[in-house]
């Protein structure tokens, strides 16, 4: 059988799609909820970890989207052939890291807060439901994310951008300036009393953490990068009209020559620029603004340790200061913005336990294909059954959950950073390898959340 073409790169306009959703995965997590906790308890000299965090993950990240622009599948295929028993771990790692229904908590939270609510179970219960409607209901569901992300990213990041530069003062942005280097008042790097679990779990979240960056070579995939373009996009249950959609997992071979490899390197530039400007440049000036809000807005009063409240705190602070009628819509905007976040981890998750599930079956079946929607929707609705289960049970505190699947997530960013580095040099040809410069920076991440793993199971244990 012929080898495939290596298709030509698509303009960087029709590229833009896969960044917004990882970015969005991250926006409830890190950028809304755990830095600006930390900021609103501790200033802003623990801005500097923000950056860093992000700036680890667009390397991360860009090592999971060389896979899948060169072999067309995602990193979950490639690591299984080297290393089946991590099926597994990704399924049970995934379940417990983002099942933990914190995000969609604090999402009711704060919309309950807007209507005098004090309950808000039954609206998380509520918006759990509606998200799995969503995901049910939708044609594909790649392209139904893209558009619900876009939106989201580019109504809700100006708007708290604005905010931001309102509330700024001289002095704030010369404590931002000063935080970016990790320069706080009366600190270097940490402040005395700082909860260490919160920061890492914050760190890990500077983007999407945890077992969602993988995703991202089933975005681009699905997207139609590189050798992508010959992969098969998962349909929506009932946009399949009584069908059942077999998609074949593995990806397709090119001829290893002069000019593919030409190829490759315009679409590795282009892919590149693509998450610079997307993840990291949005992501990073997202964060900044948020933490900054946070900062100029509600640091030091009292309470804000106390779970999500600095949030709530933000929104009636802003009100105070110009209309409450502001404060209520921030508070509307950052709801929102969480709602969508779990939304968008709830399609992510499924998709990583799903084909990881469907590897082992075709494994154990010896087929080539597999219905991945129906495994899908499974999983869809067995997070939102786990969640629901939780609120009955009474745990829905926001913050803890958040934290507590954070922390978990550090340690999973760990290892699939690990198992991704040596896919990549096992089974990508040495024309498409990772440059040293880049094993390095990898080097150093891998040692980064492993000391600070092992500090954080110490301060947990002992």
């Amino acid at each position: 059988m012929a080898k495939l073409q290596f298709p030509k790169p698509l303009s960087l306009k029709k590229m833009i799609g896969p960044s917004f959703i990882i970015l969005a995965l991250g926006l409830g997590s890190g950028e809304i909820i755990l830095w600006p906790y930390l900021v609103s308890n501790y200033g802003l000299g623990v801005a500097w970890g923000a950056v860093l965090g992000i700036s680890f993950q667009f390397f991360i990240n860009m090592e999971i989207e060389r896979y899948a622009l060169v072999k067309g599948e995602s990193v979950f295929v490639g690591i299984a052939r080297f290393f089946p028993k991590a099926i597994y771990w990704f399924i049970i790692s995934t379940f417990i890291g983002f099942g933990l229904p914190g995000i969609v908590a604090a999402s009711a939270q704060v919309l309950a807060s807007v209507f005098g609510w004090a309950d808000f179970r039954w609206l998380a219960i509520a918006l759990l439901l509606l998200i799995g409607v969503i995901l049910t209901v939708g044609r594909t569901i790649y392209s139904l994310m893209e558009h619900i992300t876009k939106i989201i990213i580019f109504l809700g990041v100006p708007f708290i951008f604005v905010l931001a530069v309102y509330f700024g003062t001289a002095d704030g942005w010369l404590s931002l300036g000063q935080g970016l280097i990790g320069k706080g008042e009366g600190f270097w790097f940490l402040a005395p009393g700082i909860a260490i679990a919160t920061f890492l779990g914050a760190f890990a979240y500077s983007g999407a953490g945890g077992n969602l960056n993988l995703t991202q070579s089933i975005y681009i995939k699905e997207k139609g990068y590189g050798m992508g373009a010959y992969s098969q996009k998962i349909a929506g249950l009932f946009a399949q009209r009584g069908k059942k959609q077999e998609i074949k997992l593995s990806g397709e071979d090119f001829e290893i020559n002069q000019e593919n490899i030409g190829i490759f390197k315009k679409w590795w530039r282009l892919i590149n620029l693509e998450h610079l400007i997307v993840f990291w440049l949005i992501g990073t000036i997202s964060m900044v603004m948020l933490m900054f809000l946070a900062y100029s807005t509600v640091y030091g009063l009292a309470g804000n340790a106390q779970g999500i409240n600095f949030v709530i705190s933000e929104g009636s602070r802003i009100g105070f200061l110009t209309n409450p009628l502001l404060g209520l819509f921030f508070l509307v905007v950052v709801g929102i913005m969480l709602f969508q976040t779990q939304l968008g981890i709830m399609d992510s998750t499924s998709r990583i336990m799903s084909e990881n599930a469907a590897l082992e079956k075709l494994r154990r079946s010896g087929d080539n294909k597999v219905n991945l929607s129906k495994i899908y929707y499974i999983f869809v609705w067995a997070q939102i059954a786990f969640g629901i289960i939780l609120f009955l049970l009474n745990f829905y505190e926001p913050k803890s959950l958040i934290v507590l699947g954070a922390v978990i997530n550090a340690v999973a960013m760990l290892v699939h950073v690990i198992l991704v580095t040596i896919l990549n040099r096992r089974a990508l040809a040495k024309p498409f390898q990772t440059a040293l410069w880049r094993r390095i920076i990898l080097g150093i991440i891998i040692i980064f959340f492993a000391v600070f793993s092992v500090i954080v199971a110490k301060a947990q244990l002992f």
